[in-house]
């Protein structure tokens, strides 16, 4: 009833609104005129936080009871309304709202189509509300132990397809993207790069090209190096730490490294089989000729892609595993999101040409949107934060991988 009341408050006549947009002196000089905008103000985005929780609840009981054409569907709408929300407090309840859903479903899936739309979802929506460490580490690993259970006890009893695996790689290589921090020790770090070196060895193109692009983000991060370093600083000190590699293990290192340097150089020249096909070919061609470039001489590919009338440039790994997740998520509505989506102008540092779409603002709004108290920046300016540290961890990790190769 009190929304219903609402809802009639917020619409006046169509002769209330044509004698208050007539004059905008006479709307100025009535008493009152600015408290009333602003109670209809309130009780508009009352309705319209109402509707957000209404539509992802909705959702969520989709993922849980309803059919895998109507799960996909769901995890997808849940994926874009985070994307369109942005940062904020919104953003950071649908991920907490949404990860146990997501996780029981993924337990009783068995579709392909369901467990690979509920990943992505997982992904997209920790991609955009997770505001911590933690909570980017909880989603992989949810993500992860769809195929490699050995992280967790949510062991999964039929082997994944193809598709799946496809998709659980590249949705925790793209969270990866996002963590400037990792907890695991040395020893699942080797697990990790050795089960992603198997999966170079698969007959399926798809999987192998995400587990080269999750390779590529690892070694960009200099993570291998990081360990190896304080393995030689222990060893020349007479002393081991805990949780710090065994030379055994260091060597184990270096020659997991070399045999997936090998792996890359091989699939970057492999010719193609009977029946393959020739768009994946060329993609897997030239996706392992950078690995190979970037393993030999440290060098991250660049990319541009056409916006409308604008390029939107990557220099970086993790730019471009981020723009083709993102890509591929959004489909048709890639370029309008990154038109007017102001989080992913930040997250790829992007400013189309198009300008003005700010110049209308009312005072509320800019008090609410652009103020650097307004919790939109706040959430912001966190968010730059991390990135600015991924992108430190990243130079690090690129003089690392230099250093060791002058070695």
């Amino acid at each position: 009833s009190h929304r219903k009341n609402a809802q009639m408050d917020l619409f006046d006549s169509d002769d209330d609104t044509s004698s208050v947009s007539s004059s905008s002196t006479m709307q100025s000089e009535r008493p009152g005129t600015d408290e009333v905008q602003v109670h209809k103000d309130a009780r508009l985005d009352e309705s319209l936080d109402a509707l957000f929780a209404t539509l992802l609840h909705q959702c969520l009981h989709c993922t849980k009871k309803g059919s895998t054409k109507e799960t996909s569907l769901a995890s997808h709408v849940i994926g874009l309304l985070s994307l369109t929300v942005g940062l904020g407090d919104q953003a950071q309840e649908v991920l907490e709202e949404s990860v146990t859903p997501l996780s029981q479903a993924l337990k009783s899936g068995r579709e392909a189509l369901k467990i690979t739309s509920i990943l992505e979802c997982l992904a997209v929506i920790t991609f955009v509300g997770g505001t911590n460490a933690e909570q980017t580490e909880r989603s992989m690993q949810i993500i992860w132990q769809m195929i490699h259970p050995k992280l967790g006890s949510n062991v999964v009893a039929t082997k994944p397809s193809p598709a799946v695996i496809t998709t659980v790689v590249s949705s925790w290589a793209f969270l990866l993207t996002t963590v400037n921090r990792w907890t695991l020790g040395p020893k699942i770090w080797l697990e990790i790069v050795t089960y992603l070196s198997s999966l170079l060895e698969k007959d399926d193109r798809s999987v192998r090209i995400a587990a080269g692009e999750a390779l590529a983000i690892i070694f960009e991060l200099g993570t291998l190096e990081k360990f190896a370093a304080e393995a030689k600083g222990s060893a020349a000190n007479g002393s081991m730490k805990e949780g710090t590699v065994s030379p055994e293990a260091l060597i184990n290192m270096h020659g997991l490294k070399s045999k997936v340097t090998n792996q890359v150089r091989d699939l970057s020249a492999e010719a193609g089989g009977k029946g393959s096909a020739k768009k994946d070919l060329n993609t897997q061609r030239n996706l392992f000729r950078d690995l190979v470039e970037f393993f030999e001489g440290g060098y991250a590919p660049e990319t541009s892609t056409k916006v409308g009338g604008d390029l939107l440039h990557t220099t970086t790994w993790y730019q471009m595993i981020q723009l083709n997740f993102l890509k591929h998520f959004l489909g048709g509505g890639f370029i309008k999101h990154m038109q007017e989506n102001e989080f992913l102008h930040d997250v790829f540092s992007f400013t189309p040409k198009k300008s003005g779409r700010g110049s209308a603002m009312s005072t509320d709004e800019k008090r609410l949107f652009k103020s650097p108290n307004s919790a939109l920046n706040k959430a912001r300016t966190q968010f730059l934060n991390r990135q600015r540290m991924l992108a430190k961890n990243m130079n690090v990790g690129h003089y690392a991988a230099t250093v060791e190769n002058e070695g």
